[in-house]
C-alpha cells in the first residue's frame, strides 16, 4: 500500500504474517528495500515495513536526517490506524529504529538496533577501526558531501545491481567475516539479500546517497533522552559496523540492554536474531505501556 505524508510524499508500505497480531515496524538496511525476508514471519506478530524516501517507490526527501524518519512512521501509523507499535532497524535501519525510540516516546513501546552504526560524531569512538575497506570509502566520500559521494556510489551501484548471492560476496569481500561469507554462498538469506538490493538499486542511488549523508551529518536527536525500551544487538566478528558501535549505542542509549554474540558477524544476523528480537519487543505486548517502570 500507499501511504501519503502531511507533506504530500509518497511512502510504499508491506506488510507479513499476522494482521491482528503485535505490530512491529521494520527499518531496512543500507541500500536495500523494505522488502520483508519469509524468516522473520512468525506467529502473533504483524510485520510492517516502509522504502526510506528516495528508494523504490518513495518520494525522495533531500537533505533528510536520520531523525526525519520519526514523522514517516508517525504517518504509517496513522494510516494503520495503530496507536502504538515497535520497532526494529538492521544496519543502516538500526539509526532509524533509534530516532523512533526517541522522537516517538507515546508510539513506540519498545525498539531494537541490530548492528547499527553509531553517530558519526561520538565522542571516544574510533567510528572506521575494524570497518571493510569498501565501508571506509564509502563514509569518506560522504563526509566531503554530495557530489563526491555520489561519484563514489554510482560505479559501485553497477557493480551491486544485478548480483547473486556469490556475486555479492565477491564485490563486498573486505566486510565479510568467514561467517558472512558463508551467508551469501546460497541459501534463502543470500537470495533475500539479492533481491531487495537489486530492487533498491534498479531505482537509481538517491535512497543510497541520502542514508550515507544522514550518517556522517547530525542525527538530529538525543540518544541519551531516550526513554522508551531499546535492545542493542550485534555480532562481534561484523566488519560491515564493528562490534565497538554497538558497545558505544549500549553505554549511551539511556536504559538500553546489550546482546552480543561471539559466533555472530553482520549478515548473521538477519538469519539468526530476529526471532529473539521479536520476543524481547514482545515484552511489550500489553501495551498502552508506562515507561516510567520498564526501562532497559
Amino acid at each position: 500500500m500507499n501511504v501519503t505524508t502531511p507533506d504530500g510524499r509518497t511512502l510504499v508500505v508491506r506488510e507479513a504474517g499476522d494482521a491482528e497480531g503485535f505490530p512491529i515496524l521494520v527499518h531496512h538496511g543500507t541500500p536495500c528495500l523494505g522488502l520483508l525476508y519469509d524468516g522473520w514471519v512468525e506467529d502473533g506478530v504483524r510485520l510492517i515495513s516502509y522504502d526510506r524516501p528516495g528508494y523504490g517507490g518513495s518520494t525522495r526527501a533531500p537533505g533528510r536526517a536520520v531523525a526525519s524518519c520519526a514523522a514517516d512512521v508517525e504517518a504509517i501509523a496513522d494510516a494503520l490506524e495503530l496507536p502504538q507499535l515497535a520497532t526494529w532497524g538492521v544496519s543502516g535501519g538500526g539509526p532509524h529504529a533509534l530516532a523512533c525510540a526517541a522522537l516517538l516516546p507515546d508510539r513506540v513501546v519498545a525498539a531494537a538496533a541490530l548492528c547499527s552504526p553509531a553517530p558519526h560524531d561520538a565522542e571516544e569512538l574510533d567510528w572506521a577501526e575494524g570497518m571493510g575497506a569498501e565501508n571506509i570509502a564509502e563514509f569518506a566520500a560522504a563526509e566531503q558531501g554530495a557530489a563526491a559521494l555520489e561519484s563514489y556510489l554510482s560505479p559501485e551501484a553497477t557493480a551491486l545491481a544485478d548480483a547473486t548471492g556469490p556475486g555479492l560476496a565477491a564485490a563486498i569481500e573486505s566486510l565479510l567475516a568467514p561467517v558472512d561469507r558463508e551467508i551469501l554462498v546460497g541459501g534463502e538469506v543470500a537470495d533475500y539479500l539479492a533481491a531487495t538490493m537489486k530492487g533498491a538499486l534498479a531505482h537509481g542511488i538517491d535512497g543510497w546517497l541520502d542514508d550515507d549523508l544522514a550518517f556522517v551529518g547530525d542525527w538530529g536527536f538525543d540518544l541519551g533522552a531516550i526513554e522508551t525500551p531499546v535492545l542493542i544487538r550485534q555480532g562481534e566478528q561484523d566488519r560491515f559496523v564493528p562490534v565497538a558501535h554497538a558497545r558505544w549505542l549500549a553505554e549511551h542509549v539511556a536504559g538500553a540492554e546489550a546482546r552480543i554474540t561471539a559466533e555472530d558477524g553482520h549478515l548473521t544476523l538477519y538469519e539468526r536474531a530476529v526471532p529473539g528480537v521479536h520476543a524481547w519487543l514482545r515484552r511489550e505486548e500489553g501495551f498502552p505501556v508506562d515507561r516510567r517502570t520498564t526501562r532497559g
